[in-house]
């Protein structure tokens, strides 16, 4: 299977599999991915945590599927679009979503990073377009989200020069939310997970829609979104208790 699905305690945990190619991704994998997706979306629930197996987290696409492939045009954009509409679906989930990267993240493994709410970095991870390098392009939603996460200058920079990041710097950029020793990255995860697990779950999905869909409205109708929701948000059970909790300190 090259995408496991574990549930526990409210964690999903979403574990790409093929560590032999450095968990790159081929069509059969991006359709698992969108399996596992749907799994996350059922309300038990709670949040998703995205791991890769093995010494590196994902590699990109899987070069080799694209040469094997009778029409190898026709299999990229098959590929491109599927894994890209499952990651946009991961993003969507009305909870968070936790990555635990390490080794390598380069071409569409950039796309895994950006559609995740909360990224753990082990410190010697490195971070890489790698699009330029056999003359592709980007996909996958990361000419969309890059800029968006690091400014339009530095996503130019990592498209056009091939540098590559290290973790400390993929931090300070934005790319990541924190990065830890490398032997201290699973416990970080999976701590992290548990607590936003115990947290209130529907706060936190309403949260996520509307910072993530802030960049395509006006102000104006951002601030309409964010006055309804907090309004409706105080009437639910969750907020009622934890405000009643708040106020008996």
């Amino acid at each position: 299977m090259s995408v496991r699905w574990e549930l526990s305690g409210g964690v999903g945990r979403i574990t790409l599999d093929r560590p032999d190619v450095s968990n790159a991704v081929d069509l059969p994998t991006a359709q698992a991915l969108a399996k596992a997706v749907t799994a996350a979306e059922a309300d038990d629930v709670r949040v998703v945590l995205l791991t890769g197996a093995g010494a590196r987290f994902c590699a990109g696409g899987d070069v080799r599927s694209f040469l094997a492939a009778e029409k190898p045009s026709t299999y990229l954009h098959e590929l491109a679009t599927e894994l890209e509409a499952a990651l946009r679906r991961l993003s969507e989930l009305p909870k968070p979503v936790v990555a635990e990267v390490q080794g390598a993240v380069a071409g569409a493994g950039l796309a895994f990073v950006l559609n995740a709410d909360v990224v753990v970095a082990a410190r010697s991870t490195k971070f890489r377009m790698a699009y330029s390098g056999i003359g592709l392009t980007p996909d996958c939603g990361v000419s969309y989200l890059l800029p968006r996460a690091i400014g339009t200058q530095r996503a130019l920079e990592l498209a056009l020069t091939g540098r590559t990041l290290t973790a400390e710097e993929a931090c300070g950029w934005g790319l990541v939310t924190e990065v830890v020793d490398d032997d201290a990255l699973d416990d970080r995860a999976a701590e992290l997970a548990r607590t936003l697990a115990e947290g209130p779950a529907a706060a936190f999905g309403q949260a996520k829609r509307l910072i993530r869909s802030s960049f395509d409205v006006s102000r104006e109708n951002s601030a309409a979104d964010e006055a309804g929701t907090i309004a409706a948000a105080v009437a639910g059970s969750e907020a009622q208790r934890l405000i009643r909790r708040f106020t008996q300190r």
